[in-house]
């Protein structure tokens, strides 16, 4: 077996190491989430399910898009709402995060359509429409995430959770949203309004829910500004082995060299879990 290096390179290495770990943990909370899941044993199986339905090998023909809308809907529907909302919402400071949370959270299995070219919004508004699972969720979704009546321009107190848990419920669907691009978190169907005819106002109507619709906007910043304890805990215990890696550190009787190896591995290895 090499020889272990040195105690005194490996406390410089450690503090190296320190400032790089807790800064990629505090501003990827995409990842916070997904360790979060992943230790949650039920939203873990969820996910399982619906991984392996929606970005497992596709089967001939393309990807098997009813069997992924239902695992993806079973997820939001069953696994608990803080996590999974988590997933969903995470705010991304970087593209490779933002590009992750829309391959891997709102597959595109269940997001896009089997051509290359998105169709007419009116084309999943009205197989919406007609879905005995699709429609109510639908109208959930532009009841709690709409101006109050009496202001048109202003969203109904308190309403950002029951706006978030109706517009998760779209997941799945055959209006499934998802963010558009890497750099913002404007969100939208796999859909477009060029070609409508003469509904044309209603296909610009649908599609507006979700590109000018201020209250869903602030639903999700106002997610990200409180966000879940249950991750903030986890944050937290980050912090904490920070600490009692220093400590130990320092310590009167220092550590063998191996021994504070095997400790750098596990610090430099946590943001990649």
């Amino acid at each position: 077996m090499a020889q272990c290096v040195g105690p005194t390179i490996l406390l410089l290495l450690l503090l190296w190491l320190l400032p790089r770990w807790s800064s990629s943990a505090a501003q990827n909370r995409c990842v916070d989430a997904a360790e979060a899941c992943t230790a949650d044993t039920r939203c873990q199986r969820l996910r399982t399910e619906y991984v392996a339905q929606c970005l497992g090998p596709a089967p001939p023909g393309g990807c098997a898009r009813t069997r992924c809308r239902r695992a993806l809907r079973r997820f939001f529907a069953r696994g608990p709402p803080a996590l999974t909302h988590a997933l969903l919402f995470c705010p991304c400071g970087s593209p490779a995060c933002a590009e992750r949370r829309r391959q891997t959270f709102v597959p595109a299995c269940a997001f896009s359509g089997p051509g290359p070219a998105p169709p007419s919004c009116l084309a999943p508004l009205d197989a919406c429409e007609h879905s005995r699972v699709c429609r109510p969720r639908l109208l959930a979704f532009q009841a709690f995430c709409s101006p109050a009546p009496s202001s048109a321009d202003r969203c109904q107190p308190d309403q950002a959770p029951n706006c978030l848990r109706a517009y998760a419920g779209l997941m799945g669907t055959a209006v499934t949203p998802n963010y558009l691009d890497n750099v913002s978190a404007r969100v939208a169907p796999w859909c477009h309004c060029g070609v409508s005819g003469n509904r044309q106002e209603e296909c610009e109507a649908f599609r507006g829910l979700f590109t000018r619709n201020r209250c869903l906007d602030g639903a999700i910043q106002a997610f990200d500004s409180g966000w879940p304890p249950v991750l903030q805990d986890q944050l937290d215990s980050h912090q904490d082995l920070e600490h009692r890696l220093l400590q130990v550190s320092s310590a009167d009787g220092p550590l063998e060299g191996c021994s504070m190896f095997s400790m750098l591995l596990v610090l430099a290895l946590q943001p990649l879990l």
